[in-house]
């Protein structure tokens, strides 16, 4: 039953929403334009805020609900069984995110399935660390610098500020900074060389 779960929640992940979006109301595939990733960033680069809001939304939700069907699973006896098991779905579903079996196995890096995640597991941690992505977003204007931030602040803020014990999810936090940090080594080159688009704030579109 937990496998079939996990295959549901990487399926979840696997819906790339702004390729579907794109090709559906624009006739253009996102992974062709601006920074070539299927998230939610580039969708407002290139197709504007009326695709990149419902990409957004969408791409949180399939974080949260695949880390809700933990409530429908009868092998969660307790309370550490119960976090494990969120956990192993939130992964699948960002698997599913940056590697969907629905687009070539061509996703986004999973910033915002990251957060819908640890919304439902972490609410406390994620407040505080989208905070710290909207203080870089607003002094830096660059999301990519500002997401890798946030996914930087996250276990420094679970451990040091929230005081958290539970080993598991202090590396599960480890590995969601590590995992930011790895899917935009190629923002990181452009940042160095002082290339990395900036957002136009309160406009439709990314620069």
């Amino acid at each position: 039953m937990v496998f079939v779960f996990i295959i549901i929640a990487y399926l979840i992940g696997s819906v790339p929403t702004s390729v579907w979006i794109g090709k559906r109301f624009y006739g253009i595939d996102v992974r062709e334009f601006g920074s070539g990733n299927a998230g939610a960033t580039n969708t407002f680069r290139v197709l504007g805020k009326k695709a990149g809001i419902p990409v957004l939304i969408i791409d949180i939700l399939k974080g949260s609900l695949a880390v809700a069907l933990a409530y429908f699973s009868t092998f969660t006896i307790n309370s550490y069984n119960f976090i494990n098991l969120q956990l192993g779905l939130g992964v699948a579903a960002l698997c599913g995110h940056i590697f969907p079996i629905f687009a070539g196995f061509r996703g986004g890096k999973g910033v915002a399935s990251i957060l819908g995640i640890v919304i439902c597991i972490l609410p406390l941690a994620s407040m505080f660390s989208l905070l710290v992505f909207l203080i870089a977003l607003f002094s830096f204007r660059i999301v990519s610098l500002s997401s890798m931030l946030a996914g930087v602040a996250f276990p420094i803020i679970l451990y040091f500020v929230l005081g958290n014990t539970n080993p598991i999810l202090t590396s599960f936090s480890i590995v969601v900074a590590t995992l930011l940090i790895i899917t935009h080594r190629k923002n990181i080159k452009r940042l160095l060389q002082n290339k990395e688009s900036k957002v136009a704030l309160f406009t439709s579109k990314i620069k």
